[in-house]
């Protein structure tokens, strides 16, 4: 997250070129989608800069909430976007491949404005302590307070492992606030607060409460779509009755309680009666 002028279209020839090394077919669809929409947006902006950037004063004092959602999307400069996409790029394709696309397309809709809330309490916090209004108007933009969720949750898969750091081993356990302070120590112009926020909200998924409520979410959206809809339910889902072959439900609460499958049998059972 940060805000500075716009530069040159250096940096979106090196992200094409990027994703051609990479090959677009290797690239999961969500990812690839979530890329190309930040780059839209930035070819076409939603909204001018600083009327995207999210800030306490802005979004809190004059309830223009829609920066929650604009923040994200929008960069400062061609550079902000590339080194935040190749970032997004590699964590995305790792991510998504394992959690599947629509519990990451979920995963990233819920961060993305959990990062934005957060930062705004973070702000306030700071404003009510120093008393210093600067950290109200402080308006932040980018994708980088996500990408700071991810990397925790992607360290969070692999625990043991080791990422260097300018040339110095450190454990992924304590990666991301290694790189938080080098950041915010070699680019003076980010977002300090955006970045920890979105490490916060990285934290509330693994360690805390946020990926139960968000199973809960999923399965009482799934729950209400099957209630109103079972026969179109089914039928799009592709849905049998039966487990996966390795016996496990999908992943993720996107799938039917037993108590709805119960509820299934019968009526199937029913009908063949009636006949």
């Amino acid at each position: 997250m940060r805000n500075r002028p716009r530069g040159s279209h250096l940096g979106l020839m090196l992200l094409a070129s990027q994703l051609f090394q990479m090959g677009l077919n290797n690239i999961p669809p969500v990812t690839l989608a979530v890329l190309g929409l930040n780059v839209y947006l930035y070819l076409f902006p939603a909204a001018p800069l600083m009327q995207a950037c999210v800030s306490v004063q802005q979004a809190y004092w004059f309830k223009d909430w829609r920066r929650l959602l604009l923040s994200p999307l929008h960069h400062a400069d061609d550079w902000h976007l590339y080194f935040n996409m190749v970032s997004f790029l590699w964590k995305g394709t790792k991510l998504e491949h394992r959690l599947g696309g629509p519990w990451f397309l979920y995963l990233l809709s819920v961060f993305s404005l959990l990062t934005g809330l957060v930062y705004l309490l973070l702000e306030a916090i700071l404003t009510e302590l120093t008393q210093d209004q600067s950290y109200s108007m402080a308006c932040a933009v980018g994708f980088s307070g996500v990408l700071f969720a991810l990397k925790v949750l992607s360290n969070h898969y692999h625990p043991g492992g080791v990422t260097y750091v300018m040339g110095f081993p450190v454990s992924n356990r304590y990666v991301s606030w290694v790189e938080l302070v080098l950041i915010h120590m070699t680019s003076p112009g980010t977002s300090l607060i955006g970045h920890l926020a979105g490490i916060l909200v990285g934290l509330l998924y693994t360690a805390g409460p946020l990926k139960a409520v968000m199973k809960k979410c999923a399965g009482f959206v799934t729950s209400n779509r099957y209630n109103s809809q079972p026969s179109a339910y089914y039928s799009s889902s592709g849905y049998s009755g039966q487990t996966s072959p390795s016996g496990a439900p999908p992943p993720y609460g996107f799938h039917l309680s037993e108590e709805a499958r119960a509820e299934d049998i019968r009526l199937r059972r029913l009908r063949r009666f009636d006949s």
